[in-house]
């Protein structure tokens, strides 16, 4: 038995040798058909540039702004000059006079002095008031700041009256047949101070017209 394997094997020993080198000579062969030395029949990998743009996908430039003075932030042009407005007196208030009311031969007429322009304005005292005869001038009635039967007078107070806003004082008179030594007159004529543009305000009625002495409360918020 030992003769025999060892036989098998010499005998084999030969063929597996021939085997194994026809194996070995196709893979060489093989390997020298396939492998290319480095560098040798294939193109130059192009680099990867992470910052490259086509030229062809370029946003398209955005238009050109000019930008003026007064467009950039923070800018600052010359300050516009207040103008007062149309109707408005240079002084920039106007005063007005409402209807005239009655009680027990008592006459009153409220006042109001509204600033009509386009900055503060500083009040502190009473209107300016005269009664007018027919021609407009001036007739002898006496005008005193001060309390009334038709209102009390808290004494003037100084307001920095904004635009649009307005102050108000209260004018009364009597005015009765039997009140004594009466004047007729026929027109009031009102300012917001002495030496300011002032208005004149028709009296209508005879009830009305007759004045004794004018009494007037002083500027204030509330009548």
């Amino acid at each position: 038995m030992r003769g025999l394997t060892w036989a098998g094997t010499w005998r084999r020993g030969p063929l597996a040798a021939g085997l194994l080198a026809g194996v070995l000579g196709l893979t060489l062969s093989g390997c020298a058909g396939f492998l290319v030395p480095a560098g040798e029949g294939e193109p130059e990998p192009t680099p990867s540039d992470p910052y490259r743009v086509h030229a062809d996908k370029l946003p398209t430039p955005f238009p050109s702004v000019s930008v003026g003075v007064s467009d950039r932030p923070g800018a600052q042009g010359p300050a516009p000059t207040p103008t007062v407005p149309v109707g408005c007196p240079s002084s920039g208030v106007v005063v007005d006079m409402g209807e005239v009311e009655a009680a027990l031969g008592h006459r009153a007429v409220g006042l109001t002095l509204t600033n009509c322009g386009n900055k503060p304005y500083r009040v502190h005292g009473y209107p300016s008031v005269r009664a007018l005869d027919e021609a407009g001038d001036p007739l002898p009635v006496p005008v005193n700041p001060g309390s009334s039967y038709m209102g009390t007078d808290r004494g003037p107070k100084e307001v920095m009256l904004k635009p649009g806003r307005t102050v108000r004082s209260l004018l009364a008179w009597v005015s009765t047949p039997t009140g004594g030594d009466l004047i007729e007159g026929d027109a009031l004529e009102i300012a917001p101070a002495p030496g300011l543009e002032a208005r004149t305000f028709p009296l209508e009625g005879s009830d009305v017209r007759l004045l004794d002495e004018l009494n007037m409360t002083a500027w204030r918020t509330t009548p």
